[in-house]
């Protein structure tokens, strides 16, 4: 009884449209990804995944405009603008968290990896939420 309450309670819905979301886009950007080394035979793997980043931001945008937040009567433009400025300012940190972590501190890179993921998940719903799709 408690959880399905809790299942019911707005904002867990949300996060677990946030999540679903998230996932989509990874998996397309990973097929993106596959498509561009495998069928496209693009001789580098940094330009590929680079190229399939980009389907997965779009994605990612689209799922929390329509389908995460439902925010789809704010300025398109605008959104996406915030969004932007908001994942590379998060890419950048994860970035710089993984540089500080693997190259100064001598640790290893998969523990950092894992920090550095969460630390942006967490970034990218409170930041979505209150930056990007917040009431105009």
């Amino acid at each position: 009884m408690i959880l399905r309450a809790r299942l019911a309670d707005p904002r867990v819905a949300e996060v677990g449209r946030f999540i679903l979301n998230g996932l989509l886009a990874t998996a397309i950007h990973y097929g993106v990804l596959s498509f561009n080394l495998r069928v496209l035979g693009m001789p580098s793997a940094g330009v590929a995944n680079f190229v399939a980043a980009w389907f997965g931001i779009a994605a990612s945008f689209v799922g929390s405009r329509y389908f995460v937040f439902r925010k789809a009567s704010a300025p398109w433009a605008h959104q996406a603008l915030r969004f932007l400025a908001l994942y590379a300012s998060i890419a950048c940190l994860h970035g710089l968290l993984l540089f500080a972590w693997t190259d100064v501190l001598h640790l290893d890179y998969r523990i950092g990896f894992l920090i550095a993921t969460v630390l942006q998940t967490v970034l990218s719903y409170v930041g979505n939420k209150l930056l990007v799709f917040s009431a105009p």
